[in-house]
């Protein structure tokens, strides 16, 4: 009887960490979701109050997943005093260690500026917007993405050489919006055929570990927009959603790809 109650209380102990452990990890998750970050040309006044009003929209679409809250009218006002909302911000020079270029050192000079908002007066404006916070945990995404130019065709991978830049930006654009991303290998992406006007396939998503949801993506240059034609996929909640773009960068096409999904997942309708 007392071994027996002995592994009871050391169950409820494990239990007890292990609850005390997941809700620490989500709520330092959630803070993140509070936290955006730019690029400024200096770190005088006037770069700060335009970094702090960039980084407002941010946040606000980042922590709702509501994308269409981009370029909203009603945020104008708001990012004039955008700094009424900010609790903290840091710069990371991006020369550093490089010769400065003018007398002061900062003038034209590229700053990372990482900014954090006050969650209460964050959660505040988006009730005011008739939004709501979309918090963790949020679904990780299987993304996989066909590149067309030309006669070349290849998928954003993981480990490739050939989509660096295309990674980076991915990655990039999902980190915008509050998203965890998983890209499939070289060797996974390999032998797959791709028609010329397809979508990859969805079968790739399925050895990719931890992905809950799949959005599957191209991006086919058109010389006649001088950008990127982008079509999207997502299969959520029993439901496909479709959407497009037109005449855009590839960054852009997969800020705009990975806010789509944001605006799905987090009930926010259609992109």
């Amino acid at each position: 009887m007392r071994l027996r109650n002995v592994r009871r209380a050391w169950s409820a102990l494990w239990v007890g960490l292990w609850l005390v452990t997941t809700g620490d990890a989500v709520r330092a998750d959630n803070d993140l979701l509070y936290q955006a970050q730019t690029v400024v040309t200096g770190q005088g006044d006037d770069n700060r109050r335009v970094g702090f009003a960039a980084c407002l929209e941010d946040v606000l679409i980042k922590v709702s997943g509501a994308f269409q809250l981009k370029d909203d009218g009603r945020l104008a006002p708001l990012k004039t005093r955008a700094g009424d909302f900010v609790t903290a911000f840091d710069y990371h020079d991006q020369m550093s260690g490089k010769p400065k270029r003018d007398e002061q050192g900062t003038r034209d000079r590229p700053y990372d500026l990482t900014v954090t908002f006050d969650r209460g007066k964050i959660d505040g404006l988006l009730q005011t917007l008739n939004v709501r916070p979309w918090l963790m945990p949020r679904p990780s995404i299987a993304v996989i993405v066909a590149m067309s130019s030309g006669s070349r065709t290849f998928l954003v991978t993981s480990d490739d050489k050939q989509s660096d830049l295309q990674r980076d930006a991915l990655r990039a654009a999902a980190s915008k919006r509050g998203l965890d991303v998983v890209l499939p290998d070289a060797s996974q992406a390999g032998p797959v055929a791709i028609g010329s006007a397809d979508l990859p396939p969805a079968t790739l998503a399925a050895s990719l570990r931890g992905a809950e949801v799949t959005l599957l993506g191209r991006l086919t240059w058109d010389d006649s927009d001088l950008g990127w034609v982008s079509q999207w996929e997502l299969d959520a909640a029993g439901a496909k959603h479709r959407w497009q773009f037109r005449g855009v960068t590839f960054d852009e096409a997969f800020r705009r790809g990975l806010g789509g999904v944001a605006q799905i997942l987090s009930g926010n309708g259609a992109p």
